[in-house]
């Protein structure tokens, strides 16, 4: 499979979810889209091998930082850049709308990924406050509407919190929500952030 590398998009994040160690960081900028790609430099003359995957989920929202986030995967993806496929590179965003639509008609092959983490607005309002800006019907709505124009695959990302979104119930309604939709879940347990109060659910359960 390579080495993937996970890339910032900013220095620290608006977004504030409440599971994220990221939130407990003030915002201070955008990262400059040199700087984005200095990321992937210093880490191939690190391992002195050369970066196959990159994943734009590190610290920062990227598409809270769209514009130097994309020149960024240009520069990436240039042949006389650093010659990465477009599709080897993923970019994961909280659910800004207007940014998801346009990054539907921007013509980029990167893979799209959502980070959705609940199955209801009032769970995801209060895990996510983006949510109350860019409701669920709201999103996946968006999420359709970027499938069947570009006919790529979406990743939802599902982070599995101990009694907060890990029910049979919920993985049935994830289930409905997302029924007929190109698309993969990819199940993650929570890692545990101090002072967040979210845990893991433990595998036997």
């Amino acid at each position: 499979f390579g080495n993937s590398v996970c890339v910032y998009s900013q220095v620290g994040c608006r977004m504030k979810c409440d599971f994220c160690a990221s939130s407990k960081l003030s915002f201070e900028r955008n990262l400059t889209s040199g700087e984005i790609v200095q990321q992937i430099i210093m880490a191939s003359r690190h391992i002195g091998e050369k970066i196959s995957n990159i994943v734009f989920m590190g610290i920062g929202e990227p598409f809270d930082n769209y514009d130097n986030v994309m020149r960024a995967i240009k520069i990436l993806n240039d042949p006389h850049g650093l010659n990465i496929g477009a599709r080897h590179i993923t970019v994961s965003t909280s659910g800004l709308v207007p940014q998801i639509m346009k990054f539907a008609d921007s013509g980029i092959q990167a893979n799209l990924s959502i980070s959705l983490h609940a199955t209801s607005d009032e769970m995801r309002d209060k895990l996510m406050p983006v949510n109350k800006a860019y409701n669920m019907k709201t999103l996946l709505e968006a999420c359709r509407k970027y499938i069947e124009k570009t006919h790529r695959r979406i990743t939802f990302e599902y982070a599995i919190m101990y009694g907060v979104n890990d029910t049979i119930k919920d993985a049935c309604k994830l289930a409905d929500l997302l029924e007929g939709m190109l698309c993969h879940v990819n199940l993650i347990p929570v890692n545990a952030v101090e002072g967040a109060g979210y845990r893991r659910a433990p595998q036997n359960v």
